[in-house]
């Protein structure tokens, strides 16, 4: 089977128009965040924040090709009791580039982020949560600053056994890295778009909003206008991964594991794996219904997970309601 063939495009079908969508979700991005751009070791770092200063604070970190629009429609949904924060690493989304890039800088970008966005200002210190490759550089800051965080939650990130980590690296600088591809028109871009890994998803109308903040206008090599995707497309050309799994096992917080109950990307046997190299006493929690991408399988049921880790009562975060 022709890899993707069983999970098509899921925007193709619209030709580039706009899905109806729940009203939830139209109030949700019509609460517009600060904006703000902090300058961390020479890349610009875009930020979002919603919710008042001095609220119990809550930082939001995506995954590998995502950015801080991916958590545009979740962090609404808390911003009337904490103050929650998003930010796009160098080498995503509306964040500068580097000629490098590493999970350790990611994590520096992330404390400037938290300060930044005065998520220290509470009496309680900030929660971190990182989703997928987010969940490495929330690792490193646990085992590095953790003293400052009321914890590390991190979602449905693919930390595999140690031992073939130095292979996956190499195989990873071994790749051809290409110019991003320009498309001519939003549409024709829309219509390419794919979750990695591939998946479905019911709620269209989310995955358009991601797909659509991933744009930017670019012109080709015959000096054409369009559009490509925000990624630095030599992001892994010259990556630092680090040590996550002794990272993790530094970690000085509380640590919350957490993958989608139809993850094919974090089998159990992963997350079983992971609390092995887990500090004792981490948690373990499975968000039902959900694939990898849990914010846009499950939104709603996401949002209320995050309350009850911010709470501290994970059965509250397990009864959270579907999205």
């Amino acid at each position: 089977m022709r890899h993707g063939a069983e999970h098509p495009p899921p925007l193709a079908h619209l030709h580039g128009e706009k899905p109806p969508a729940p009203d939830w979700f139209v109030q949700a991005l019509a609460a517009q965040p600060e904006r703000r751009t902090i300058d961390v070791q020479g890349a610009a770092i875009d930020t979002l924040v919603w919710g008042p200063r001095g609220a119990p604070g809550l930082l939001l970190m995506h995954g590998n090709g995502a950015h801080a629009e991916w958590f545009s429609f979740i962090a609404p949904l808390l911003a009337d009791r904490y103050r929650v924060a998003a930010l796009s690493f160098s080498g995503m989304g509306h964040s500068g580039r580097r000629e490098s890039y590493g999970v350790a800088q990611w994590a520096d970008e992330a404390l400037a982020a938290a300060e930044a966005c005065g998520l220290f200002e509470s009496a309680r210190p900030p929660l971190y949560v990182g989703h997928s490759f987010g969940g490495f550089p929330v690792m490193n800051a646990a085992a590095r600053h953790g003293h400052r965080l009321a914890g590390a939650v991190i979602v449905d990130t693919p930390l595999r056994p140690p031992a073939g980590q130095v292979e996956r690296e190499k195989r990873r600088a071994e790749q051809g890295f290409r110019p991003a591809r320009v498309y001519p028109t939003i549409a024709a871009a829309l219509a390419r778009f794919r979750f990695l890994p591939p998946q479905d998803c019911e709620h269209v109308y989310i995955v358009d909003h991601i797909a659509r903040s991933s744009l930017q206008p670019a012109t080709d090599e015959h000096g054409h206008a369009g559009f490509t995707w925000r990624t630095d497309p030599l992001l892994f050309k010259h990556f630092s991964f680090g040590k996550p799994h002794r990272d993790l096992g530094e970690a000085r917080c509380p640590v919350t594991l957490v993958r989608g109950g139809r993850s094919r990307l974090i089998t159990p046997e992963l997350l079983a794996h992971a609390l092995t190299l887990a500090p004792a006493g981490t948690r373990t929690m499975e968000l039902p219904d959900a694939d990898h991408h849990v914010m846009a399988d499950q939104p709603l049921g996401f949002a209320a997970m995050l309350a009850g880790l911010m709470e501290g009562d994970t059965e509250g975060a397990r009864r959270a309601p579907p999205g």
